[in-house]
């Protein structure tokens, strides 16, 4: 057991994976909540597929993939919380079309060239026990910067969150406060991407928080809990990977998944066992337990 704890932990390139994991999955769990709690998981998968024109742009000129990729989603994440202030669209329509013209746009340019390399792939399926030092820095950097910058403001996010319209009436600045939320998602997308690639990022952005939304209904619970179950999520799927010679990416995210299984199932308050068993024993009343064939109360006049 004590192999199995300690020695990835000996080897360079593991360290820098779990780093780098480490870091995704708090910066996921903190951006993530506000993701779940507006629904706009759709923006996610958007955002991440937008990512794809300014990689293959940047693969095309030799560039940085993942400047490019940052580029392209950061513009495409202005465009939907500029083109959304119209509420004659609803936001699921906009991003839509940009997620949509994004990965057309993306799919032309990458048709210019004649061949994929592992550069090209590795951002699409992730290539995270290939990081190195300075990508680490760099993660832990954008990470810090991203959980200052929302935890300083998370009374407006939450506020804008839960209620938009009662937030412009409170005078709350709403389209600023939607474009710091719009580019701090693609942010933590795009520094995601080293970790599970393209395809599968929404997963680490979403299933945290998801996972933390059935255990609690408290934001200030719900917020450290899903930092804590992304980081346990990517670190165990690290484990997953190197024991058993599997794609580190996919691993995470079924670890991910397992434990949001599980918080489904046996959650306290709002799994299905504990909702089963609230269907089974319905309250007590008038100092006894009603069982299942105790006549309706009658109607009142």
């Amino acid at each position: 057991m004590i192999d199995f704890l300690l020695g990835p932990w000996e080897l360079p390139f593991m360290q820098r994976a779990f780093a780098v994991s480490a870091v995704v999955g708090l910066v996921c769990g903190v951006v993530g909540v506000f993701v779940v709690l507006r629904g706009m998981a759709f923006i996610g998968d958007a955002v991440a597929h937008s990512a794809f024109p300014g990689v293959a742009l940047a693969y095309a000129l030799e560039g940085n993939l993942l400047l490019g990729g940052a580029a392209a989603g950061i513009v495409t994440a202005v465009l939907i919380a500029f083109v959304s202030q119209n509420r004659r669209l609803k936001e699921d329509t906009v991003i839509g079309v940009f997620f949509a013209f994004a990965f057309g746009l993306g799919i032309v340019l990458v048709s210019t060239r004649d061949s994929w390399t592992t550069d090209l792939s590795s951002f699409l399926f992730g290539q995270v026990l290939a990081v190195g030092p300075e990508d680490v820095w760099t993660v832990a950097g954008l990470g810090a910067v991203l959980v200052t910058v929302v935890l300083l403001l998370r009374k407006e996010l939450v506020a804008v969150t839960l209620d938009r319209e009662t937030a412009r009436a409170a005078g709350l600045p709403v389209f600023r406060l939607d474009l710091l939320l719009h580019i701090a998602v693609t942010t933590t997308i795009v520094m995601s991407l080293e970790a599970v690639g393209n395809i599968l990022v929404l997963a680490l952005l979403i299933t945290p928080a998801a996972t933390a939304r059935m255990l609690t209904d408290r934001l200030g619970v719900m917020t450290p809990l899903a930092s804590g179950i992304g980081c346990a999520g990517t670190l165990g799927g690290l484990y997953a990977s190197y024991t058993y010679d599997l794609a580190a990416g996919g691993s995470i995210v079924v670890v991910l998944t397992g434990l949001f299984t599980l918080a489904w199932c046996l959650a306290p308050r709002h799994g299905l066992l504990a909702r089963a068993r609230r269907r089974a024993v319905p309250p007590a009343s008038g100092g006894r337990v009603q069982g299942l064939s105790d006549p309706d109360p009658p109607d009142r006049p």
